[in-house]
C-alpha cells in the first residue's frame, strides 16, 4: 500500500468540483484515509511550495493558493502516486485530455484544479505538512480485531 497527498486547489473548490474530484479517487480504487478543508495562510503556502521559492512563478502560486479554501486529502492504495497522477493528467490543463481531472476542471498551468505528490519521499513530506498521525485513518488490517 502506498499513500499520496492530494490537494483540490482553490479554483476547483470555488467551482464546486470537490465532490467530483474526490469521487474519481474512490472510483479508481483509492481510499481517502484523511480529509480536511482549510484556507492556507501566506506563510503556510510559502512553506509548502518552498521548493519553488527561487522560481519566477512562486509569488503568483502563493497568491493563488491563498485566495480561497482548499481540500487536502491522503489517498491510499496500490500505486497510489502513479494512479493519482494519471487521474490528474498533465500539470498544464491546456494539455490535459478530457476525462482527466485537470482536463475537466483546470484552465491553465497554474489554475489546474489539483495537486498530487510526485514520489514516495515527497508524499511523506507533504502528508506530514498537513496531517498528524492521529488524523490519518489506520489501514483496516492494522486495526485490532
Amino acid at each position: 500500500m502506498e499513500r499520496t497527498l492530494s490537494i483540490v486547489k482553490p479554483d476547483a473548490v470555488a467551482a464546486g468540483a470537490t465532490g467530483d474530484i474526490l469521487s474519481r479517487f474512490e472510483k479508481a480504487g483509492l481510499t481517502i484515509v484523511a480529509l480536511k478543508k482549510m484556507r492556507l495562510t501566506e506563510a503556510q503556502a510559502q512553506g509548502f511550495y518552498a521548493v519553488h521559492k527561487e522560481r519566477p512563478f512562486f509569488h503568483d502560486l502563493v497568491k493563488f493558493m491563498t485566495e480561497g479554501p482548499i481540500v487536502v486529502s491522503v489517498l491510499e492504495g496500490e500505486g497510489a502516486i502513479a494512479k493519482n497522477r494519471d487521474l490528474m493528467g498533465p500539470t498544464d490543463s491546456t494539455k490535459a485530455e478530457p476525462g482527466t481531472i485537470r482536463g475537466d476542471h483546470g484552465t491553465d498551468i497554474e489554475r489546474n484544479a489539483c495537486h498530487g505528490s510526485d514520489a514516495p519521499e515527497t508524499a511523506r513530506v507533504e502528508i506530514a505538512y498537513f496531517f498528524n498521525a492521529m488524523e490519518i485513518q489506520a489501514p483496516v488490517e492494522a486495526l485490532p480485531a
